[in-house]
């Protein structure tokens, strides 16, 4: 059901990707393409929602930018407050007014894991706060299972992944796309 929903709106994609985490790849989710339809939207995180029902939090917290949309809908079915972290000068931070109380029991929010570079950067702020990380909510999970904390997914997907150096599509030749939203040179 979520495979095929990401397919109807142009969110799988194939080709030679560069990822946040300067990783290249031969597929992408892009899960804005998705969430732009708040029906889907709706639908996909019910799928993670479904995987929570255990799971005892006080709030949600996206990193900006792929995380927001996934935090609010989060928050908004479970009932639980949602915010996010957003870098300032390259650094997440809690801006806007947002604040976190010691103890509190925190559901990181995110449209794709795949190394946990920006659930990783959230959470350094969460536990800075004295925050508890229960784990990590996301629609698409791409990680190769070395994510430190409980994963909580819609669909769990195999992409290939690969370090630059051993990029089979970088020894062809073919061209690179950064669809994400964090800034990182095109190598």
């Amino acid at each position: 059901m979520l495979i095929d929903m990401l397919k109807e709106t142009g969110a799988l994609l194939e080709g030679h990707f560069l990822l946040s985490s300067g990783k290249h790849s031969d597929g992408y989710v892009q899960c804005a393409k998705l969430l732009m339809y708040p029906n889907k939207a709706e639908a996909a995180v019910r799928l993670i929602v479904d995987k929570l029902k255990d799971i005892d939090f006080d709030i949600v917290v996206g990193p900006a930018m792929g995380g927001i949309i996934v935090s609010y809908e989060l928050g908004r079915q479970t009932g639980k407050p949602s915010i996010f972290v957003e870098r300032e000068d390259g650094v997440m931070k809690l801006r806007r007014g947002f604040t976190l109380e010691k103890g509190q029991r925190v559901l990181i929010a995110e449209d794709v894991v795949t190394t946990g570079k920006s659930s990783y950067e959230a959470i350094k702020v969460v536990e800075d706060f004295g925050g508890e990380i229960v784990g990590i909510g996301c629609i698409v999970d791409r990680s190769s299972g070395d994510i430190k904390y409980p994963i909580y997914s819609g669909v769990k997907l195999n992409i290939n992944t690969y370090e630059k150096e051993e990029c089979p599509l970088c020894k062809e030749n073919m061209p690179i796309a950064k669809p994400g939203s964090r800034k990182i040179a095109l190598k």
